[in-house]
């Protein structure tokens, strides 16, 4: 279900911080509108954190029905508390998400021991197929390969959201678990690698900006045309790292911004990108010619 070009999809803020539904749903329908195989709302790339449980949900529900049944939805519920994880990951469940993304602890740093339970415990309170989100530079904690091959026997742990950066990680787990387990790419830039591996996808950031582009990407390599997919890769591969000259969303955001596509209001901790950063975003997006034309933004 969750291969190919999945989108953390961004959650759009109104000037007074309060949650913008109707650039929510604008949002999801490009997504499905440009071709994208699967979203993935509440993620931490949609300030997960900020959001309140009413929001989180709302959000999960606005795409349930923008999506109405053409793309998965695989809704974020993590966290580092299990038992609230477990019900939140029941409530999406119960809102229509097909899937649930449930990013490791964060800051408590479990063991190997306490993350396989802690997932086992989600994977035992819902139904609904479960991704693992391994990104230890977020959280400080690493899912090992041998905990990962022993979620993987767990029936509805179903995949990984591999983030670690580490390719020779990445070899480990597909060489590790099923050949039906999912292993994606949490990283933009390394999609082809991984998928040159044995992986099947990605869940993508910059494809909030460019959904047709990145899931063609994954698409030409996941059908062997590395050089169709090289060629999408040498394009936007700027725009792919200019997401991150600051922490994931502000770039991002603040891109979609120049876009047209949202306002660019945070919840703090998170803030606007600087001036300086703000001019890099603007070099890479006229070169890509995906700059909004002038009085849209």
């Amino acid at each position: 279900m969750f291969t190919g070009c999945g989108t953390a999809m961004v959650t759009p803020f109104r000037r007074d911080g309060s949650l913008d539904e109707v650039t929510m749903r604008a949002l999801v329908r490009r997504q499905i509108e440009h071709g994208i195989d699967f979203l993935v709302p509440c993620g931490t790339t949609g300030e997960s954190p900020t959001l309140t449980r009413e929001e989180h949900l709302r959000v999960v529900a606005i795409t349930v029905e923008e999506a109405k049944g053409k793309v998965p939805v695989l809704a974020g519920a993590g966290g580092y508390n299990t038992r609230e994880v477990m019900e939140l990951a029941r409530e999406c469940q119960s809102l229509g998400a097909d899937g649930i993304l449930s990013v490791t602890p964060y800051y408590n740093k479990p063991t190997q021991e306490g993350l396989y339970q802690h997932y086992k415990a989600i994977a035992e309170a819902v139904t609904a197929p479960i991704v693992v989100y391994n990104v230890q530079g977020r959280t400080g904690v690493n899912v090992e390969t041998a905990t990962l091959a022993r979620l993987a026997q767990i029936e509805n742990i179903v995949g990984v959201k591999e983030a670690s950066g580490n390719i020779s990680q990445m070899a480990d787990v597909i060489q590790r678990v099923p050949e039906d387990f999912s292993v994606l790419s949490g990283d933009d830039a390394i999609t082809i690698p991984l998928i040159a591996l044995g992986g099947c996808g990605i869940i993508s950031v910059v494809s909030n900006q460019i959904p047709h582009v990145m899931t063609e990407l994954t698409r030409r390599a996941s059908q062997g045309d590395f050089a169709g997919a090289r060629e999408l890769q040498r394009r936007f591969l700027p725009l792919m790292q200019i997401n991150f000259v600051e922490s994931n969303p502000g770039p991002v955001k603040w891109a979609m911004h120049r876009m047209g596509l949202l306002e660019p209001n945070f919840r703090l901790p998170m803030v606007p990108p600087t001036e300086a950063s703000r001019a890099k975003i603007e070099t890479v997006l006229e070169a890509a010619g995906l700059l909004a034309p002038a009085g849209v933004n």
